[in-house]
């Protein structure tokens, strides 16, 4: 029998390594928790039968208004004529088909013929047969049969169709349901064991906990505390030394400290700025069906993460964001934040190859409505833009109330008009006395990208390199496109000097200004050419009262941030505390956090939702008081282990009689391997690899991110449907919606990510060049390893199993004769890319 000698991969060593350390291996990680809207198809059935409140949503903003304006009058029972046997009331009716069989498949949109229709695949099938719907429309329903055509016309669980029949919306019984009530303190409950509670907030905690009959765990240890507390607040892991540091202090106070020199970390923003960007569905494109570059997006990231390290308290952060053009300002430099702060309007999803302007502005302000109602308030107003709303009482009236607002708005998303790109629009120019960066450096390979193109639209124009005619023949409208393309990237060129660095010509952002003043029309079913009465700007009638303020000049996005920012408003304050639990405890007191509305799920501690919005209200909007109050309870420092007769009777952890295991974002796993490898860099960037593009540029392949981006992750360029592999494989979000709670998946996408990875490798070849440079003996290393990735010593049998492995190493390396050093270096990189792979690191306990 031979041996074989040759030199293992990494992975393989991975693998055992992965076998020897069972307890923190891949096959140990939590069952997830969370299902995405996109969720898992089986047999054409959706799994969990029924749809989430997210895919409910979905077919009501962007399926429904396909069906009623195109198919209805043919194919259902309100149409003067059936056609084709097929009737699509129902996804059972759809599913049944009608003469030319089956309409969908759900799970499969490329076997569905609904899809082969509208494609317009198939000259015998085409539909509707008059005019083929867009690419987006088609698009959206190619999602929509993806996820398992989840319908709300219908419940499959009980087999009931539910037709929705057109009725009054009835404002004042709005005014009564829960989240539209304005929150009041409420009284603090009395507990049977008041001294487990550290204040007010356990008080409500226990009181469900006794209730419910169960009992609070044991608190967590003092490391596990640390490394929970520093990856909520800073998405990093500790160091070992603050580790060791925070576990030796003894004195009273010790915890309250160390939440304070982290909230005062400039790492604060960064990563509780992620958590806005997500819910501000921040990207640097446009998305859609041409993707088209917004070069200057950078400058309201960077805005959200100096408004939070700052604590900006978050009514103004608010205002700022719908308004802050209007705002006063102290000086040049104030107010060019606050026009930057008006970003958030402008760096939504835009169609921008949509047919006709009325239908562009139309949709952008959709897409606004859109990103206030579920940003801000977490409802969902955008869903009675063809029609009343289906559960809440918002009527169309509402929301063309609120499009008037931002149709009376100029958008300022800076691209050049070019092919694929119907709708250009200027930026803002900032104040050039302001201290603000001018922008990031165009490197020569940038430059040298940018010429290439400009040379070649000078050939499709006709023209030398100079300008000077090159007398070819040429396509006449070509050449006028290549004209425009040649003089946008002039213009980038103006905006830098010769060695790359950005020029005062370069301050600029995108954002919002006033425009002339217009009340908007009902549009019938959403149609732009069926117009009906106009409605006064105003704001939603189910949340107003004497003190709201009118509208009588202006846009009126001015008084929208008033109305927004009130103290009465019932949702804002609400809504705000519910995402700061979310990111705390990994799911909200109102577990729909977007959605806030009758198809939303009712909070579990109503009481408590309550408490903490008045009480953040009253500490003057601070979130980071807010914070402070959150993770200084005793319910956040409780150990996440299980207590079988506590998961008996309360299994989904909703009375938070433990803290439940939370799986990190890609972002923070990202961030902790570049952290515990010694090679993240926490200088933040000024601008973007995207901010040296001209703004009509579409999205090419592998153009912007460099495989050495130290960075951390909140840096990373974020165009939309070009997502970063290390962010998308965790669940990153899809920035075309207002996302507060991701998903969170556990699927073998992520462990072959961690296992092949280059990148991955690479971070687990400095983390043990580290290991053999700061340590001094093989003992020492394994410790410190452990310490750096889960914040703890390994036990007894992890340390000798690593050690063991790590023998191997030399064995083969005496018997295989390679380079002295050459397997044990390799030996060390598999370990430190074992703890990388396990779920140890990317969860929180």
């Amino acid at each position: 029998m031979e041996i074989d000698m040759s030199i293992p991969s990494a992975p393989q060593c991975i693998s055992v390594l992965a076998l020897a350390l069972a307890p923190m291996a891949w096959a140990q990680t939590p069952p997830s928790t969370k299902d995405g809207m996109d969720g898992a198809v089986q047999g054409g059935a959706m799994m969990g039968g029924g749809a989430t409140p997210e895919q409910v949503e979905f077919f009501e903003m962007k399926i429904r208004p396909i069906f009623e304006a195109n198919c209805v009058k043919c194919h259902s029972s309100k149409g003067e004529r059936l056609r084709g046997g097929l009737r699509i009331d129902t996804r059972a009716l759809l599913i049944e088909g009608g003469d030319s069989g089956a309409a969908i498949v759900p799970g499969d949109p490329d076997s569905s013929l609904l899809i082969r229709a509208v494609r317009y695949q198939d000259t015998e099938l085409q539909m509707p047969p008059k005019s083929q719907l867009t690419a987006e429309q088609v698009a959206d329903l190619e999602r929509w049969i993806r996820m398992g055509a989840p319908d709300p016309r219908e419940s499959e669980a009980s087999g009931e169709v539910m037709v929705s029949e057109p009725t009054e919306v009835d404002i004042e019984k709005g005014k009564k349901f829960w989240s539209f009530v304005p929150p009041t303190k409420p009284e603090i409950p009395a507990v049977e064991d008041g001294r487990w509670c550290h204040g007010e907030i356990d008080r409500f905690v226990l009181a469900k906990m006794e209730e419910h009959n169960v009992l609070p765990v044991q608190d967590a240890d003092k490391r596990t505390l640390i490394r929970r507390l520093t990856f909520d607040l800073t998405g990093l892991p500790p160091t070992d030394g603050e580790i060791q540091l925070f576990e030796r202090d003894k004195a009273k106070g010790a915890y309250g400290r160390l939440v304070d020199r982290l909230l005062a970390s400039p790492r604060f923003g960064e990563r509780w700025g992620r958590h806005w960007m997500d819910t501000a569905r921040f990207a640097e494109s446009s998305g859609k069906e041409r993707n088209i570059l917004y070069p200057h997006a950078w400058r309201y990231r960077d805005w959200i993460i100096k408004s939070l390290n700052e604590d900006k308290p978050y009514d103004q952060f608010l205002r700022e964001q719908l308004a802050g053009d209007l705002l006063p300002a102290e000086d040049d430099t104030d107010r060019a934040w606050k026009q930057i702060a008006t970003g958030f309007l402008a760096v939504g999803a835009k169609g921008h190859n949509t047919q006709g302007r009325g239908q562009f502005l139309v949709d952008l302000a959709d897409e606004q409505i859109m990103a206030v109602g579920q940003g801000m308030l977490g409802i969902t107003v955008h869903c009675a833009r063809c029609h009343d709303h289906k559960f809440d009482p918002i009527p169309t009236a509402d929301y063309y109330a609120l499009a008037g607002i931002f149709l009376s708005t100029e958008t300022m998303f800076g691209t050049e008009r070019s092919q694929g790109n119907r709708h250009a629009s200027d930026l803002v120019t900032l104040p050039p006395g302001a201290d603000v960066p001018n922008g990031p450096r165009m490197t020569s390979q940038q430059r040298t990208f940018l010429t290439t193109i400009r040379d070649r639209a000078a050939r499709e124009a006709g023209l030398n390199a100079d300008g000077t005619p090159s007398g070819a023949q040429v396509d006449p409208q070509r050449a006028r496109q290549a004209r425009d393309q040649i003089d946008s990237i002039d213009g980038v060129f103006e905006r830098f000097d010769e060695s790359g660095a950005p020029t005062l010509a370069n301050r600029l952002a995108m954002g919002a200004r006033e425009a002339t003043p217009m009340d908007a029309p009902i549009l019938i079913r959403g149609e732009l050419d069926k117009r009906g009465e106009k409605v006064s700007r105003g704001v939603l009638q189910v949340m107003t009262d004497s003190d709201t303020p009118r509208i009588n000049s202006g846009s009126g996005r001015l008084e929208l941030a008033e109305w927004v920012t009130n103290p009465s408003n019932a949702l804002t304050a609400r809504v705000a505390v519910n995402r700061v639990w979310l990111h705390l405890f990994g799911k909200g007191i109102v577990p729909t956090p977007d959605n806030f509305g009758s198809s939303g799920q009712a909070p579990t501690h109503p009481e408590l939702l309550d408490h903490l919005a008045t009480s953040f209200i009253e500490d003057g909007w601070s979130v980071k008081r807010l914070i402070r109050r959150i993770v200084s309870s005793h319910s956040y420092q409780l150990a996440s282990k299980n207590e079988p007769a506590n998961a008996k009777r309360d299994p989904d952890i909703a009375w938070l009689w433990r803290m439940p295991n939370r799986r990190l974002e890609g972002e923070a796993i990202r961030d902790a391997m570049l952290s515990v490898s010694g090679t993240l860099d926490t200088e933040p960037p000024i601008g973007s690899p995207v901010g040296v593009f001209e703004g009509g540029a579409q999205v090419a392949s592998s153009r912007f991110v460099s495989t050495d981006m130290t960075k951390r992750s909140v840096f990373l360029p974020q165009v939309r449907e070009q997502t970063e592999e290390a962010l998308d494989v965790f669940d990153f979000i899809d920035t075309a919606f207002v996302t507060s709670d991701r998903d969170e998946t556990n699927v073998p996408a992520q462990a072959l990510y961690l296992m092949n990875d280059p990148r991955v490798v690479s971070m687990a070849q400095s983390m043990a060049d580290r290991l053999v440079t700061e340590c001094k003996d093989d003992n020492e290393r394994v410790r410190r390893g452990f310490e750096l990735a889960f914040g703890r010593l390994p036990t007894s049998s992890e340390g000798l199993a690593a050690r063991s492995f790590l023998k191997d190493f030399a064995k083969i390396e005496q018997a295989a004769g390679t380079q002295p050093g050459e397997m044990i270096r390799l030996g060390w990189t598999a370990f430190c890319q074992g703890l990388f792979e396990s779920a140890e690191f990317r969860y929180l306990d």
